[in-house]
């Protein structure tokens, strides 16, 4: 992957800057200043994380949770995952989300996917049909919708897509998993099933979470191998980190869950206003 320091700096606001300058000092590498633990009492604020400091970015905060969310997971033996809306059960399956964490490139991953969802892309794409040309909507939150993409655009668009539709299962999963999205029948459903080579009777075979987690690992594999197909060349790093992720959706999911579960949950609708 390129230079992560500069992949960082590219997306921190000069307060953000000054901010990690202060807390971290100025020789410090972001990359490891977000880890810090003075970098945290400053962007979440020393009130048990009840707040936001005033002037960070929502970058800013999402890389900190995550690298601090890294060096929790270092001296933790367990973490808690959802079993039912009120249920939660010890996981000591910890060494996987270690594992996943310890690649700087795969943190990064992370961050730039929750900071994607502060700011949703849709529109309306037109496609001819034969009773003339039919207009459709998508939306970056909607699974369905975004497949139909696939249906529209040259074999060159389809690993961004599929990339993306790895993404939206990721963030819904693991930012929301208390709102896990309908996917139990229905024409989108099927398209979904469809378009990642499913047979229909799949959506009743698993729930909407494990469904939506299977479809996730699949459409980050489809995004590398439709790449691979269409230019004939190796998978940019980006791509080469999701297709980790098709392998490891879960620990993935388990990440985001524990950050969210540390800092975002408060902020959600603030940030991503997807309910």
């Amino acid at each position: 992957m390129a230079d992560l320091e500069l992949l960082y700096l590219q997306h921190l606001s000069d307060a953000d800057r000054r901010l990690l300058r202060t807390a971290a000092g100025g020789d410090v590498p972001v990359s490891v200043a977000l880890g810090s633990p003075a970098v945290e009492a400053v962007v979440f604020g020393p009130d048990e994380r009840a707040r936001v400091s005033v002037g960070v970015s929502p970058f800013l905060a999402f890389a900190t949770a995550v690298h601090r969310t890294a060096a929790a997971l270092e001296t933790v033996k367990f973490v808690e995952e959802r079993r039912a809306p009120r249920l939660r059960i010890p996981v000591f399956d910890v060494v996987a989300l270690r594992a996943l964490l310890s690649e700087p490139a795969r943190r990064y991953f992370l961050v730039e996917l929750l900071a994607s969802y502060t700011r949703v892309a849709s529109g309306v794409t037109w496609t001819r049909t034969a009773r003339g040309w039919r207009r459709r909507r998508f939306s970056e939150l909607d699974p369905g919708r975004l497949a139909e993409l696939l249906e529209v655009v040259e074999a060159g668009e389809r690993p961004g897509i599929y990339r993306r539709l790895g993404d939206l299962a990721l963030f819904l999963l693991g930012v929301f998993p208390d709102h896990p999205p309908e996917l139990s029948s229905g024409a989108a459903t099927d398209r979904l099933l469809r378009v990642s080579g499913l047979q229909s009777d799949c959506a009743g075979e698993l729930g909407a979470q494990a469904l939506l987690e299977f479809l996730g690992a699949r459409w980050y594999a489809a995004a590398v191998a439709s790449a691979t197909a269409a230019s004939g060349s190796p998978v940019t790093a980006t791509l080469a980190v999701a297709g980790h992720m098709a392998e490891h959706f879960r620990d993935a999911r388990r990440v985001l869950n524990a950050v969210t579960d540390g800092y975002l949950f408060p902020w959600r609708e603030q940030w991503f206003g997807t309910r």
